[in-house]
C-alpha cells in the first residue's frame, strides 16, 4: 500500500473516461460455461453454485507479512463479513506460503464461514517496480497448489495477481492477463479467477474498462471476475459511478477489491460513493485492510486487536451501507437457505461505565428459529438512525461519543440470511463532561509565506485514562482559514474551528499526546487562537 499511496501523487488531475461499448454486450455466464461446480459467473454475476446471488462483503487480511495472526478470521467474521481477501506471496518477493499454509487458510476460512479470496502479491506494479513478479509466474504458483485448491471451489476464488502492472505502459497488462487466465484453465481449473487492473489498481487510463470484453472473452468458461481497487483516484461520486455503471450495462462481473477512505496529502477517496454504489447494484468490495499497515491510517483495527477499532474500522463495518448492515452468510455455510423469519427485538438496553466519550450497553438476547448471528446498535436522534456499533453478543461499548451529551441509542438483531429484528426501545445516555484541566495544547507556525502559513497543534491528555473520538475547539481572530490537515479533519464556520481525529490520532492515551498539522491562509496578521476546548472541557495553553 505504501507503494500504490506513493505513485498517487501525479495521478488524480490525469484521470481520464473511457468507453466498455455495452450495447453489443451478451450476458456473462453464457453458454461456453459447464455446469458450475462452485461460485461461478452468471447472467453477469457471482453465484453459488445452487445460483444464489453472492455479494462480497469483506475486507482484505496481510496474511503473508503476518502469518501468526490467522485468528484474526474469526475477529473479522464476528464483525458481519461474508468474505476475506487473504494476502499470500509465490516467492517472487516474498517468502511463498506453502502448500500446507494455504489450505490451513482456506480451512480456517470455512470454520469462520467466510468465503476466500486468495491473491498472489508479488505482481504489485509491475512494468514500474522492478521487484514485481509477473502474472505468469503467478500462475505457474497457483498451478503448484492445484492439489490444494481442487474442490474447494464453492468456497475460494483465485484472484492471479495483485495490481499487475503500475503506470508504465499499462496497455501491457492485457495479453498476460489472458495468458494467465488460459493457463490456469488448461491447467483444469474451475474456480471463478478474479483480475485485477493496471495503473496499481486503479486502471486510471482505462485499459481493463476497454479491453474487458475480449478479456472476458478469453476465459472459455465465462467465470472471470473484474476487481477494481478504488484510492485516491476516485475521489468523486461521477468517477466511481461511471466506472462501476459501465461494467454492469455491459453485464460483465466487477467488484471494489481493495478500497480507502481516510483523507491523505495524496487527495479524499470518495468512499460513501463507491459503498453507495455498490449497495444500489449488488457489487461486492473488500476494503484495505484489516491490521498491519506501515501507517495505520488505513488499519481497520489496530495491532489485530478488534477492541481498538479504528475510525475508518467503524465506517465500513457499521456505517451507511456498512458490512453489518448488507452483509449475507453464503448459503454454501447455512446462511440464508430459505429463511424468511426475522428474529424477535432485543430486549431494551440499559447503559453503564458512562464516560466523557463512551458508554456500555446491555440487552437481553433475540430469540430466532434458525439462530441470531448479531446485533446492531442504532444511535436514534429524531427519525434518524446511524449505526455505531455492532456485536455477536448481548453488550457493547459505544466509543467515540462527545463530553457533556445526550444520546439515546437502540438494538436491532439479524439472523444469518439478513432477516432484521423490530427495533428495541431506546435507552437515553448522557456522557460525563471532560474534567478542566485533563488536557493542554500547544500551538505553533512551522511556515509562513504571502497569504498563507502551515500550523502544528500538540494535544496532550495530562488526565488519568484515555481520551478517544475527541474534538477539539478554537478559534481564529484574524479571519484565518483553514484548507487542509492532515492527523485531523477540521470543520470551519467563521472563525471558529472544531478538529475531529483520524484513525491514527483518535486515541490519547494518559500521560501522551497527538499532533495535527495544516495548511491554512491568512491576511496581513495572524494572531494564534487564545484557547482551546477538548470535548468541551477547557485545557492548557502550552
Amino acid at each position: 500500500m505504501s507503494t500504490l499511496l506513493a505513485r498517487l501523487a501525479t495521478l488524480v488531475a490525469l484521470v481520464v473516461l473511457g468507453a466498455l461499448a455495452p450495447g453489443a454486450a451478451q450476458a456473462a455466464g453464457d453458454a461456453r460455461a459447464p455446469a458450475a461446480t462452485g461460485l461461478h459467473i452468471s447472467n453477469g454475476r457471482l453465484v453459488e453454485g445452487n445460483g444464489n446471488d453472492f455479494v462480497m462483503r469483506g475486507v482484505n487480511h496481510a496474511h503473508t507479512w503476518y502469518p501468526n495472526e490467522l485468528g484474526s478470521l474469526a475477529d473479522i467474521k464476528a464483525q458481519g463479513a461474508n468474505t476475506v481477501r487473504v494476502v499470500l506471496a509465490d516467492g517472487h518477493r516474498w517468502t511463498a506460503n506453502s502448500a500446507s499454509d494455504v489450505a490451513d487458510v482456506i480451512a480456517r476460512c470455512k470454520a469462520n464461514k467466510l468465503i476466500c479470496v486468495l491473491e498472489v502479491h508479488d505482481t504489485t506494479g509491475y512494468g514500474e517496480d522492478a521487484a514485481a513478479g509477473t502474472l505468469d509466474q503467478a500462475a505457474d504458483y497457483w498451478i503448484g497448489l492445484k492439489d490444494v485448491l481442487a474442490g474447494q471451489e464453492d468456497y475460494i476464488v483465485i484472484n492471479i495477481g495483485n495490481e499487475p502492472w503500475g503506470n508504465t505502459g499499462p496497455e501491457g497488462w492485457t495479453a498476460p492477463t489472458i495468458a494467465a487466465i488460459q493457463k490456469l484453465r488448461n491447467a483444469g481449473f474451475e474456480h471463478t479467477i478474479m483480475v485485477d487492473a493496471p495503473n496499481w489498481g486503479q486502471d486510471w487510463q482505462q485499459v481493463m474498462r476497454t479491453n474487458a470484453r475480449s478479456v472476458y472473452a478469453a476465459d472459455t468458461t465465462g467465470n472471470l471476475i473484474f476487481s477494481i481497487h478504488m484510492y485516491s483516484v476516485f475521489d468523486t461520486a461521477a468517477e466511481i459511478t461511471d466506472y462501476l455503471n459501465a461494467f454492469g450495462e455491459a453485464r460483465l462481473p466487477i467488484l471494489i477489491g481493495e478500497f480507502g477512505g481516510p483523507a491523505d496529502q495524496w487527495g479524499d477517496p470518495d468512499e460513501d460513493t463507491m459503498m453507495a454504489a455498490a449497495q444500489q447494484l449488488g457489487l461486492g468490495y473488500l476494503a484495505w485492510s484489516w491490521s498491519g499497515n506501515t501507517d495505520p491510517i488505513l488499519d481497520l483495527v489496530l495491532n489485530f486487536d478488534p477492541a481498538r477499532m479504528t475510525s475508518w474500522g467503524q465506517r465500513v463495518f457499521h456505517g451507511v451501507n456498512g458490512i453489518a448492515q448488507t452483509a449475507k452468510e453464503a448459503t454454501v455455510f447455512g446462511g440464508g437457505a430459505g429463511d424468511t423469519q426475522a428474529p424477535t427485538a432485543p430486549g431494551t438496553p440499559t447503559a453503564s461505565a458512562v464516560t466523557a466519550t463512551s458508554a456500555h450497553l446491555a440487552w437481553t438476547a433475540s430469540g430466532d428459529n434458525v439462530g441470531v448471528t448479531g446485533y446492531d446498535v442504532v444511535r436514534v436522534s429524531g427519525g434518524t438512525e446511524t449505526t455505531v456499533a455492532s456485536a455477536t453478543g448481548t453488550s457493547v461499548t459505544v466509543t467515540g461519543l462527545s463530553a457533556n451529551t445526550a444520546y439515546s441509542f437502540a438494538v436491532y438483531a439479524r439472523d444469518a440470511a439478513g432477516n432484521r429484528s423490530a427495533r428495541s426501545a431506546t435507552v437515553s445516555v448522557t456522557t460525563t463532561a471532560t474534567p478542566a484541566g485533563s488536557c493542554s495544547v500547544g500551538y505553533r507556525v512551522v511556515g509562513d509565506w504571502p497569504g498563507g502559513f502551515q500550523g502544528e497543534i500538540a494535544i496532550r491528555n495530562t488526565g488519568t485514562a484515555a481520551v478517544t473520538g475527541w474534538k477539539l475547539g478554537f478559534s481564529f481572530a484574524d479571519g484565518q482559514t483553514v484548507s487542509n490537515m492532515w492527523g485531523g479533519t477540521a470543520a470551519q464556520s467563521g472563525g471558529s474551528v472544531t478538529v475531529t481525529p483520524a484513525s491514527y490520532t483518535n486515541t490519547i492515551p494518559a500521560g501522551g499526546s497527538v499532533t495535527v498539522g495544516f495548511i491554512g491562509s491568512k491576511g496581513a496578521v495572524n494572531t494564534a487562537p487564545g484557547a482551546f476546548t477538548l470535548n468541551g472541557a477547557s485545557c492548557v495553553n502550552s
